[in-house]
């Protein structure tokens, strides 16, 4: 005799939205570290190029160059890095992990910390530019260049990628407290496994004395 066999449960939309938001986010930071590398080239050359005209001695040059190759090398290995972490997670939720979904939690605030850092940074840089002493001139118009150092739509890119990240991080966020996504993770959370009782055990019974072997019958008289 067989039994039909339980049909799969199956993913909620919320948990899969949640999932391609996360997968798309993955992308994205790929994407951007194979930008930022390829523009790097182009920036400094550009930068050194502008650099002549001003006042700026060559070590002073060479210095803001390294700082500019630092600031994008550490930008393309954070981008690098995060994309199979945002891989991981995603693949996690699917497989409705609890632990999973409260570390996806955790990325997606400190990336809503990071990307609201970004889009703070590039707003100031455009309201309030930096300014140097009359000693620091040189270097004031030097840190001046990189701006236009890059392509006219790089910074918008950064910019735009900035709020991105912060809305997808959050909608990520907001996804997983749903209630499809709570009744999701809490079917597949593991449960202890009930420990089988032992059944009581008597105490032995005290100890009788073996009854007396019967009497020979008398002989006959």
């Amino acid at each position: 005799m067989s039994y039909p066999e339980s049909a799969p449960v199956r993913r909620p939309a919320v948990v899969l939205l949640a999932t391609a938001v996360l997968l798309v986010m993955a992308v994205a930071a790929l994407a951007y570290t194979v930008v930022d590398l390829a523009v790097l080239g182009r920036t400094v050359v550009a930068f050194r190029s502008a650099a002549r005209d001003t006042s700026a001695s060559a070590q002073q040059i060479d210095d803001v160059v390294t700082l500019l190759r630092a600031s994008a090398a550490l930008s393309a290995v954070v981008a690098a890095l995060s994309a199979p972490v945002l891989a991981g997670l995603a693949l996690g939720l699917l497989a409705g992990r609890s632990g999973v979904r409260v570390a996806t939690w955790v990325v997606c605030g400190l990336g809503l910390l990071a990307g609201c850092c970004s889009v703070a940074v590039v707003i100031g840089e455009r309201a309030a530019p930096l300014r140097l002493g009359d000693g620091e001139r040189a270097t004031a118009e030097l840190l001046g260049l990189i701006g236009d150092a890059y392509p006219s739509w790089w910074i918008p890119l950064n910019a735009g990628l900035s709020v991105g990240q912060c809305l997808g991080y959050l909608v990520v966020a907001t996804l997983l407290t749903l209630p499809a996504a709570n009744a999701w993770f809490r079917r597949h959370r593991p449960t202890t496994p009930a420990v089988p009782t032992v059944p009581p055990r008597f105490p032995p019974a005290p100890h009788q004395p073996l009854p007396a072997p019967p009497a020979p019958p008398y002989p006959p008289r």
